[in-house]
């Protein structure tokens, strides 16, 4: 069995990806549910999760919102320690007024984040993430999309993906490595 030779004590296994240097992460542009311009400087200082998804999402994204938000109400206190978004892939639908309104229902310290379809092109492209419309046959449409849940360090660089399905204490733990 091979060891991590990047492996540090009292650090969570990260993957084998996340060893090497990443691309990950970078400029962008958007706006909070409030109204409030965000750009990547915004998530510097403090350890970031950063999240895909949009407000008509039928599972997974309420479901990693919830376990978010338990991961976070897990920290206590400490939840303020890091930020945490919910970047929109549909801003056709997502706007800042039902962002608020969606994210009423889960943890008060997640930012949900908007923009024009470039500016959010332009977040996704930086991210590595995907999305696609995808047509329903009763019309309308839904989002196809990445599904993980990025950990940036407190200076805006890509530590690994985060695991947030697992018990919230043992996220908030490993979380709390980085703060």
């Amino acid at each position: 069995m091979s060891q991590n030779k990047n492996a540090q004590p009292g650090r969570p296994r990260l993957s084998a990806a996340a060893s090497s240097p990443s691309a990950i992460g970078g400029a962008f542009n958007l706006v909070d549910q409030n109204g409030k311009p965000v750009t990547e400087k915004d998530l510097t200082g403090k350890p970031s999760l950063v999240f895909f998804g949009f407000t008509h999402c039928p599972d997974i994204c309420p479901t990693k919102l919830f376990e978010i938000t338990q991961m976070l109400d897990s920290l206590g206190a400490d939840a303020g320690r890091v930020n945490v978004v919910f970047i929109t892939v549909d801003p056709e639908r997502d706007t800042t007024e039902l962002l608020s309104t969606y994210l009423g229902s889960f943890h008060a310290g997640i930012r949900g984040l908007t923009g024009s379809e470039q500016q959010v092109t332009q977040a996704m492209r930086a991210y590595r993430a995907f999305a696609r419309k995808v047509p329903l046959d009763a019309g309308g449409y839904t989002m196809d999309h990445t599904t993980f849940v990025y950990l940036m360090d407190r200076n805006g660089q890509f530590v690994s993906t985060f695991d947030v399905t697992r018990d919230p204490a043992r996220a908030a733990q490993d979380l709390r490595r980085f703060m």
